[in-house]
């Protein structure tokens, strides 16, 4: 990596005063916070200002992330490892500067998650980057949302947008800003979402700026690397618990859109004294379909896991991540080849990375990993021509399912589980923003599995179409192959999703697919529950 680093100038940071540390520490992971908080409350669309499915997060001026907030774990993790190979695109920026990506290639993502990222400079001095990352509702493409079942390739999924100044010295470039929108299909939405983001870069670099003018230039950025040393002694003391030994296992998901063959992960995980090696040789080699990821989203599935396994209370940054050595084989679905389909590869493949990797640490620390999880985002997306006032329109939304089991109790019904984080739509605000009518929206009964702990049961949401053609895209997993459950606990339910015609008629819905519905149509998703814990009594 060849991030810029003119006037970069790095301390040992093992003898930095802890106070001093917790100070900085805790004043970054709230201006990231603070960053969400504005970028919620000023968007446009419902999936960021309702949903909250965007994340935040300060790098130091070697792109190396320093704080976070607890946003969206499939954004956060890779964001760690795209952010320094998207600077290195632009190469030198200068004070004001935006740049804006979202090809997944350097950017670390799938087209919808437009990620936008800004210098920070204390006079001439860089010190920081403040970046974010937003799921557009539409980003163009074969389907409406972004996210069609059967793209084969990426030039289907959307408009591909490389690493790219949206500002230059805090100067918007019109001509970018009007190729942007010329490609999307809901695009006084989108500028309205992107304006969003660019206000929340500029609060945290005001508070970056604000925290070097108050402890100085050179304790803040020995502060960056007090963190980062930090954050990995603390993991490195966790992993030394762990006892010694090479662990394997393998999960898969139901198939790739294209395809029906099942799509197998496989990992074997060495513990050496306080280091980890996650390898995924055996898996699946790259598929025609779009459950293909780029190596940050494996990544980020892998940290997920490796934070369930070590402390929650560790922080999260580049640091953190140090003992962690990660293996992926060339040619495999895990580190697609451009320009392989992605789009699913974000919402699916990345949870079930971090299952297969959980399924081997289940056999490191059995007391503190969980069964199954849902294992998929759910997602659905539905665009057309809005009757009542005659725009276009692009709804999409992940739902939530059931939580595995966990050792220490039952799992949580009704939630986003393991690589998502974001909320739901609220009912009045979806349709007051669409032409929907939410039918149904509960839980599944029964849909966890039994144990001495069980799992979560999933959620049944059925939308009423009330446009005349709308495109439905539906992007799910676990309709196959169930959550396991751990421990002797029973696996959890897979979910199924299924279309009512006008007259009643039920037709049942693949895992993956598009089609077209018209007035009074339902589209119902009912979520896969949880996999439960222990045996049960």
């Amino acid at each position: 990596m060849n991030v810029q680093t003119q006037n970069i100038q790095s301390a040992p940071a093992r003898g930095f005063d802890p106070i001093t540390l917790e100070v900085l520490r805790n004043a970054l992971e709230a201006t990231a916070q603070e960053m969400g908080t504005v970028l919620k409350h000023t968007s446009f669309s419902p999936n960021i200002k309702e949903r909250m499915d965007a994340s935040c997060s300060i790098f130091d001026a070697r792109a190396q992330l320093v704080a976070q907030a607890e946003h969206v774990p499939v954004h956060l993790g890779a964001m760690l490892r795209a952010v320094g190979p998207t600077i290195d695109v632009i190469g030198h920026l200068e004070p004001g500067d935006v740049v804006v990506v979202n090809d997944p290639y350097p950017g670390g993502g799938h087209l919808p998650d437009i990620t936008l990222i800004s210098p920070v400079y204390a006079g001439e001095r860089l010190i920081a980057y403040v970046a974010n990352r937003a799921h557009h509702s539409d980003v163009g493409g074969m389907e409406p949302g972004s996210m069609p079942a059967k793209s084969v390739e990426l030039f289907q999924e959307g408009l591909i947008i490389p690493p790219v100044r949206l500002f230059k010295r805090g100067e918007m470039q019109d001509d970018i800003m009007r190729f942007i929108l010329a490609n999307v299909r809901t695009p006084a939405e989108r500028r309205g979402d992107l304006n969003a983001q660019v206000a929340a870069l500029r609060i945290g670099e005001r508070r970056i700026a604000e925290m070097a003018e108050t402890y100085g230039t050179q304790l803040l950025v020995e502060g960056f690397d007090a963190i980062l040393d930090y954050a990995e002694r603390r993991m490195r003391r966790r992993l030394a618990e762990l006892p010694d030994g090479v662990y394997e296992a393998e999960d898969c998901l139901d198939e790739d859109g294209t395809d029906p063959e099942p799509v197998v992960v496989k990992v074997k995980v060495t513990v050496k004294d306080d280091t980890l090696a996650l390898d995924f040789a055996g898996s699946a080699r790259q598929r025609r379909g779009n459950i293909n990821v780029v190596a940050p989203l494996t990544h980020s599935g892998v940290f997920f896991a490796v934070k369930i396994l070590s402390d929650p209370s560790i922080p999260v940054n580049a640091g953190t991540f140090r003992p962690v050595d990660i293996k992926i084989p060339k040619g495999s679905f895990l580190d697609a080849e451009h320009p392989a389909a992605v789009c699913a590869g974000n919402t699916e493949t990345t949870h079930r990375v971090a299952d297969t990797v959980l399924k081997a640490f289940a056999q490191i620390a059995p007391d503190r990993i969980p069964a199954a999880s849902q294992g998929t985002m759910n997602l659905i997306s539905i665009g057309g021509r809005d009757p009542r006032n005659g725009q276009t329109y692009t709804y999409i939304e992940t739902i939530c399912g059931g939580q595995g089991g966990r050792p220490r109790g039952p799992g949580m019904s009704g939630v986003q589980c393991n690589m998502t984080n974001t909320l739901n739509t609220p009912i009045e605000a979806l349709e007051i923003s669409y032409p929907l009518r939410v039918e149904r929206y509960e839980l599944r009964d029964g849909s966890g599995g039994e144990g001495q702990h069980n799992g979560g049961d999933g959620a049944i949401r059925a939308l009423r179409i009330l446009d005349h053609d709308a495109r439905v895209s539906v992007q799910t997993d676990r309709r196959l192959f169930a959550p396991y459950g751990l421990g002797g606990g029973a696996d959890g339910t897979c979910g199924q999703n299924w279309m009512a015609k006008a007259d009643g008629t039920r037709v049942n819905l693949p895992g993956k697919g598009s089609l077209t519905l018209t007035n009074a149509e339902v589209v119902v998703v009912e979520t896969p529950g949880g996999g439960g814990w222990g045996a049960k009594g």
